[in-house]
């Protein structure tokens, strides 16, 4: 195994469960909160901004991290003195970096805009029906089954602003995916064995 797998998703699709079922199934790391933790570690900035910040959109800065121009200190930090959410957003592009210098699992935070010129990339969509998708956030969350439809578009049209505001790409939209999986039809188990197929197949392409 030498790929990175990137998974977006929609809010309920299962996405997190396949994420983590495949960096098991390969043993590698597995990336979704934790790259928070990880985030903060190497950014110096508390963790639980992070986590307030988690995939909402702030002030792009698109064009300087596509010439290479965004702001580090002498200590390889990010420079204090540019704004906090600009910070925070440059902590996790380089901190995927760093992750993606080795096979592992990363869920949403741009990661497959980020890694997008790693050769071994492999980049997943999860789409699913929003029968199932109310099915379980039902299960697992504590919302009104009235509210819940509302909840998750609410979520996903979040997750896609902040996306497309730093990648200028369509979230969701299959041709900006290696492979596109609607868990709703082929279950967890078997999303897996598509991506773990697909992964197969590419790896033994590049050989």
């Amino acid at each position: 195994m030498k790929s990175v797998i990137t998974i977006g998703r929609e809010f309920g699709s299962g996405g997190r469960e396949i994420g983590s079922r495949l960096a098991e199934l390969y043993g590698i790391p597995f990336y979704d909160k934790k790259l928070l933790e990880e985030s903060a570690k190497q950014s110096g900035i508390c963790e639980d901004l992070f986590v307030r910040h988690d995939e909402s959109m702030t002030n792009s800065l698109l064009y300087s991290l596509v010439v290479g121009t965004y702001p580090i200190g002498t200590n390889g930090r990010i420079n204090p003195e540019i704004p906090l959410n600009h910070r925070i957003f440059l902590a996790q592009f380089e901190t995927i970096k760093k992750l993606g210098e080795s096979p592992c699992v990363i869920v949403g935070r741009c990661a497959d805009y980020v890694l997008q010129e790693h050769k071994n990339l492999i980049s997943v969509f999860i789409t699913g029906n929003m029968h199932e998708k109310k099915r379980r956030i039902s299960e697992r969350y504590d919302i009104e089954k009235t509210k819940i439809e509302d909840f998750i578009k609410k979520t996903d049209k979040r997750r896609a602003n902040y996306y497309e505001y730093f990648t200028e790409n369509k979230w969701g939209m299959a041709s900006n995916y290696d492979i596109t999986v609607n868990s709703s039809v082929i279950g967890i188990e078997g999303a897996v064995k598509l991506i773990s197929d697909y992964v197969a197949l590419k790896e033994a392409a590049q050989d």
